[in-house]
């Protein structure tokens, strides 16, 4: 079973293309778009909005915070100078 429909395949050719010949724009700020995969990205979200047959995009991973690793790095004294601690 294909995991691209006709119509995907249709829409990064034509992106491809237009890239190629310089008149390809991004959408938010207008610039020329130069990298193959920034085209095909553009032809795959298009053919998706029209309804042709994509897989969804993967979701974005946030990245999580370390706390160890926060520890480690506030407890390092800088210049020999010692912080003030409250009752300690």
């Amino acid at each position: 079973m294909a995991k691209y429909g006709k119509k995907a395949s249709e829409k990064v050719g034509e992106k491809m293309h237009e890239m190629k010949e310089g008149k390809l724009k991004s959408g938010g700020s207008g610039k020329k778009v130069t990298n193959p995969k920034q085209a095909i990205a553009i032809g795959l979200s298009e053919a998706r909005r029209e309804g042709g047959k994509v897989p969804r995009q993967p979701e974005k991973k946030t990245a999580k915070r370390k706390s160890s690793s926060r520890k480690a790095s506030s407890s390092k004294s800088s210049g020999g100078k010692k912080r003030a601690s409250g009752g300690r």
